[in-house]
């Protein structure tokens, strides 16, 4: 016959198995033990002896001074010394100080090296637009760096250019100065040739 596992009812729980000695489960409380009085009593007596024996010992320590050895120091006979005679200091010397009038009066020579031959004038190119609104543009930013630029307008074989020109300058030194300049702004794509007027 099948069983019906659905609708059995839950088993009652077991309980644990205790070893029965005829007794009943309950433990019978722990006797509570007294302190030993007389122990305390000993202990406090030792205590007070102590106590008193410490002060016993102290109050003869303070009548009862302690003997001093007595020591005897050699007798050191000192020479009195006859003091040294005192001398005079001679006058400080006279101060001269000839470095003073020497700088005043002295003359420094120079070599200055003569100045390089321009092979200027030079120009700077920062860029070349096919159309002039992109020239005029990069022209305004070197302009907001200080530098002033000019558009040239070149023709060639590939057609009409718009060139954004700075210069002339006469030494290469100034235009490579303004280069570095415009360098630091963003503007990185200058070069410098000879002047083409």
């Amino acid at each position: 016959m099948p069983r019906d596992y659905a609708h059995r009812s839950k088993p009652k729980p077991r309980r644990a198995a205790t070893k029965s000695t005829g007794r009943s489960a309950k433990k019978a409380p722990a006797p509570v033990k007294k302190p030993p009085y007389f122990a305390m009593v000993i202990a406090v007596a030792l205590v007070g002896a102590f106590g008193y024996l410490l002060m016993q010992l102290n109050g003869t320590a303070e009548t009862q001074p302690a003997p001093v050895a007595e020591t005897t120091k050699p007798k050191v006979t000192t020479r009195p010394q006859s003091q040294p005679k005192e001398t005079p200091l001679p006058p400080p010397p006279a101060e001269d100080w000839q470095y003073i009038e020497e700088l005043e009066n002295k003359e420094v020579v120079v070599d200055v090296p003569p100045p390089e031959p321009s092979q200027g004038p030079y120009q700077m190119q920062c860029a070349s637009f096919r159309s002039s609104a992109q020239a005029e543009s990069m022209k305004a930013k070197i302009a907001f760096q200080g530098k002033e630029a000019m558009v040239r307008r070149a023709e060639g074989k590939s057609g009409t250019w718009y060139k954004v020109v700075l210069g002339p300058y006469e030494q290469k030194r100034s235009a490579e100065k303004d280069r570095h300049i415009l360098a630091r702004s963003g503007i990185k794509t200058c070069k410098i040739w000879k002047w083409q007027g």
